[in-house]
């Protein structure tokens, strides 16, 4: 389970306050795909980088099974975005003239796994972002959707109980972005993992179980609640994504 409650990050601009992330709460469960929409600016990312320890919250409580992040160490946080977080950056982040099977074995190899066993648990999420014949293809013979299917399959290959993917189809055509957020759905469910999908595009969105909006901070649409809780534990119930 992943827990938000109350969480701001501000940040002091030359004439303003920038309230990045303004007492957001929500609830992801084991299973579950949460899409959080919002346009360029509203503070989506620096909400994942909160979630990913990244960054430490002005005030509120970031839980992820039970632990509480904000209160982590440099190496508990460190090891928790190595071993319990997939994270899937807007700018790939892989190593240059390094094969794709590499790139997506890098992050197993980093937390201990020796380079054979990476590779042979990597090669499985490079087939399945409709990667196989491109293997050995470095990142500068790779076009801008087949790098970003690489460090989706970077992320999911160490299997993380929790996945951060920040505008993931941001480089895909729209049949190839259907598919990476079918998967990722498809994920939450086969490994009880917690998605959250950041994304300004409707339609993708549509694909998650459910959907919140995020704007200039806030989050309009209230708290987001697993079916077991009771609508009075919070300021509102979990609206359906649509379509």
């Amino acid at each position: 389970m992943l827990e938000l409650e109350g969480v701001a990050k501000h940040y002091q601009g030359t004439e303003e306050t920038v309230r990045a992330v303004d007492g957001v709460s929500f609830r992801i469960p084991p299973g579950e795909m949460l899409a959080l929409l919002g346009p360029s600016g509203s503070g989506k990312t620096t909400l994942l980088l909160l979630i990913a320890a990244l960054l430490k919250p002005d005030s509120g409580t970031i839980r992820y099974q039970g632990r509480d992040i904000a209160s982590f160490s440099e190496r508990e946080a460190s090891e928790y975005l190595l071993r319990d977080v997939g994270f899937i950056f807007q700018n790939f982040r892989l190593m240059s003239r390094v094969p794709a099977l590499e790139n997506a074995a890098r992050k197993l190899l980093i937390s201990g796994v020796g380079v054979h066993q990476s590779q042979a648990r990597a090669l499985p999420w490079l087939e399945r972002v409709g990667l196989a014949s491109r293997l050995r293809h470095t990142p500068e013979k790779l076009s801008g959707g087949e790098r970003q299917r690489v460090a989706i399959a970077r992320a999911l290959a160490p299997e993380p109980g929790l996945i951060l993917a920040d505008e993931p189809t941001g480089n895909l055509d729209s049949t190839r972005s259907r598919e990476i957020v079918e998967l990722l759905r498809s994920v939450a469910r086969e490994r009880d993992a917690c998605v959250l999908l950041v994304t300004h595009d409707t339609e993708i969105a549509g694909i998650a179980d459910r959907c919140c909006t995020l704007h200039d901070g806030n989050l309009l649409d209230g708290d987001h609640l697993s079916s077991t809780d009771s609508p009075n534990d919070a300021q509102a119930q979990s609206v359906p994504a649509p379509g």
